[in-house]
């Protein structure tokens, strides 16, 4: 190799500047361009409705995902098609449950699917006002998750699970509400409320991960037999996303802050639906969460569904819920409850 010394550092000459004088340009014309004005709508007003919001931000990434969930879930309402919520705890700790109850009123969420620690923070908020401990500084001494209120109501919902855990859960609170008429404690349920309207709601447990497990009285086989009877009615609700013969609208599955067990859940049943022969391939689905992570991303977004009929919506719950309750409400022409 040749080169040249100075300051007494040897420099390769191997390699030197190289001429861009030669490089073949053409028209920006001739480009396919992905971003152009018509993509980035005027602002709206002041008193913009969240509608007019919401499709007023630029037509790109997660706004237009966004937009298009929306325009889904309007779809599927006004043809009658379900649109079934898969949700984590965290969507009610952070306040939520009051916006799936409102959409459960309005006829728009036609069914639910949560695991067992929603199914205790919506009874404890219900009964009590008030849920989540501080787990830091309970599982220093061992009190974490040891709550007689809560433990006593589940034993008795396990038990009278004949027609699965969370219909009876709801069931119960129905029955406690009652019993709470001329008091303040009792707050509105998201179990309670699908009861009442007769929509399913269905918990899928994983034996070990609520902290109703550790109770004494906890039976074991009708809990596992509960949550069992609820997948199998989460089969059935997948299986009527699919779209007609000669249709091409389908339902809208929505993963709300479930990472695990829930898109693990839907994969299965999406798997009983085709075997029994229904056409899911106009199902739509999208993950809201504040991180995306690797199962929602695979088993609801992409393996599940025709390519470009899901979506994957990032931020916190208690700003994306509220906006997609308003943005649908405005959409389908409802007034306020």
């Amino acid at each position: 190799m040749s080169g040249f010394e100075t300051n007494g550092v040897k420099m390769s000459n191997k390699y030197k500047p190289i001429d861009l004088s030669k490089l073949k340009t053409h028209s920006i014309h001739d480009r396919k361009n992905r971003s152009n004005i018509h993509q980035t709508p005027l602002l709206t007003g002041k008193n913009a409705t969240a509608e007019e919001l919401i499709f007023s931000f630029p037509n790109y990434l997660g706004a237009s995902a966004f937009k298009n969930v929306v325009k889904a879930i309007c779809v599927a309402h006004q043809n009658d098609k379900p649109v079934i919520v898969a949700f984590g705890a965290h969507v009610l700790k952070v306040g939520c449950g009051p916006i799936l109850i409102d959409l459960i009123q309005r006829g728009i969420i036609k069914g639910l699917v949560c695991n067992g620690a929603c199914a205790i923070h919506d009874v404890e908020l219900a009964l009590f006002g008030e849920t989540s401990e501080d787990v830091a500084e309970t599982i220093q001494n061992g009190s974490f998750g040891m709550i007689k209120e809560t433990f006593d109501f589940f034993n008795k919902a396990v038990k009278e699970a004949d027609w699965g855990l969370g219909f009876s859960i709801g069931n119960l609170l129905i029955q406690h509400k009652a019993s709470y008429r001329h008091r303040s404690v009792f707050a509105e349920s998201v179990f309670a409320e699908s009861v009442f309207a007769g929509i399913p709601i269905c918990v899928q447990v994983a034996i070990g991960t609520d902290t109703i497990h550790v109770s004494p009285d906890m039976d074991g086989g009708a809990l596992g037999d509960a949550s069992m009877y609820d997948f199998r009615v989460v089969c059935d609700m997948v299986s009527d996303l699919g779209s007609k013969e000669g249709s091409d609208i389908g339902g809208v599955w929505l993963n709300i802050g479930s990472a695990v067990i829930l898109p693990e859940v839907f994969l299965k049943a999406v798997s009983v639906a085709r075997n029994l022969g229904v056409n899911l391939d106009n199902m739509v689905t999208a993950n809201f969460d504040m991180i995306q992570h690797y199962r929602p991303h695979q088993n609801v977004v992409t393996r599940p569904v025709k390519k470009g009929n899901g979506y994957e919506i990032t931020g916190h719950h208690e700003i994306m819920l509220p906006l997609l309750r308003q943005a649908i409400i405005d959409n389908i022409g409802e007034k306020s409850l």
